[in-house]
């Protein structure tokens, strides 16, 4: 499928094909009433999605020309509606804008283009066997050597060069997968580099240094938080040595892009890349405070695969996500950050959780 077809289906804005959803991914049910309620919904959002566009176009001008200077006249307005998800159509260059990437393609014309074509990888070989693993559902992904398998194995390889401390880390390949649905691959690396060196929020390619020293950290920060927000939930895993290794790492690692619903990914990625990993914090203590009447009856294995596979009511983004406003963690997150550095007896740069969150 070529390029300007996906942007279409990203933007909801047209009726999916059979067998494809609208934003690019093989449909598991392929049923006359789906397609009927898919088509019936979109059609009721489309007049709703034409406004909320007209007011992101104005709020961030051309080509994001007007963006620094709203941000910084009217913050709560701009959380406000980054909170209630960007215009799929934007999306890719609000996500550029927020993550601060794309000033940094602009202050370094030719260096994508340099990794990719004349510097060797270490990984490559683990890039090019992880390739598939990497959104297999996806039309623009599927097809072997195709053109999106070519464009995530160009930019891993690029980031692998790039940073050589942390090369290529198989998680990752979610992340840039997801960013090469809305961007070039030159943008969606810069966008990858700004992620994990920091250009907003605390650098975060700790997730995928040698022994994961952020994952580490954030998962005792959850496990912290989790007994704090909910100390009955906290007592049942205890008892059932449940600890946050066994289902949360994933959450961290690839921010919700893996085995979560797309349009709930989609979602949680807005605010993480205005506000920062707090959201991941906030939608993981939402999901088990939501099922918390379920998982305080289920023993050690049913546990773990409830754990693994939240039921579809609690992937509702319009109920699941405003819960998660609703958890307070930010000076929490910084307060048990200094505990786990100290209980480890450094202060670790590339362990830097929370950083400095927007508020």
């Amino acid at each position: 499928m070529e390029k300007r077809r996906i942007e279409e289906y990203e933007a909801g804005l047209v009726p999916s094909s059979k067998g494809v959803d609208r934003f690019g991914f093989v449909k598991q049910d392929n049923s006359s009433s789906a397609d009927a309620l898919n088509k019936n919904r979109l059609a009721n959002e489309h007049h709703r999605e034409e406004r909320r566009i007209r007011k992101w176009r104005k709020m961030i001008g051309v080509g994001g020309s007007d963006w620094k200077h709203y941000v910084r006249r009217k913050p709560h307005v701009v959380k406000r509606r980054i909170r209630k998800g960007i215009p799929d159509c934007l999306r890719g260059l609000v996500w550029q804008l927020i993550s601060g990437s794309r000033d940094l393609l602009l202050m370094n014309p030719g260096v994508y283009e340099q990794l990719v074509i004349y510097e060797t990888s270490a990984s490559e070989l683990d890039i090019i066997r992880d390739i598939s693993r990497t959104f297999p559902s996806h039309v623009f992904f599927q097809q072997r050597h195709g053109p999106g398998q070519r464009s995530l194995y160009n930019v891993l390889k690029a980031y692998s060069v790039y940073d050589r401390d942390v090369g290529y880390v198989q998680g990752m390949g979610c992340l840039a997968g997801l960013l090469l649905l809305y961007m070039s691959e030159e943008d969606a690396f810069w966008l990858l580099v700004a992620l994990l060196k920091g250009a907003v929020h605390a650098p975060m390619e700790g997730l995928y240094l040698v022994g994961l020293p952020l994952v580490q950290q954030y998962l005792y920060q959850f496990d912290q938080l989790m007994r704090e927000h909910l100390p009955k939930l906290g007592e049942h895993f205890t008892n059932e040595m449940i600890n946050p290794s066994m289902y949360a790492s994933q959450w961290f690692i690839t921010v919700f892009t893996y085995s979560f619903p797309f349009h709930l990914a989609l979602r949680i990625w807005d605010v993480f890349l205005y506000e920062g990993v707090k959201i991941v914090f906030q939608v993981g203590l939402a999901l088990l405070k939501y099922c918390h009447d379920d998982l305080i009856k289920l023993h050690f294995e049913k546990l773990i695969h409830a754990l693994r596979n939240f039921p579809e009511d609690a992937m509702n983004p319009d109920i699941l996500l405003p819960m998660a406003y609703s958890i307070k963690v930010s000076r929490r997150l910084e307060e048990l950050r200094d505990e786990y550095e100290k209980k480890n007896g450094k202060v670790s740069k590339s362990a830097n959780s929370s950083g400095k969150q927007k508020q």
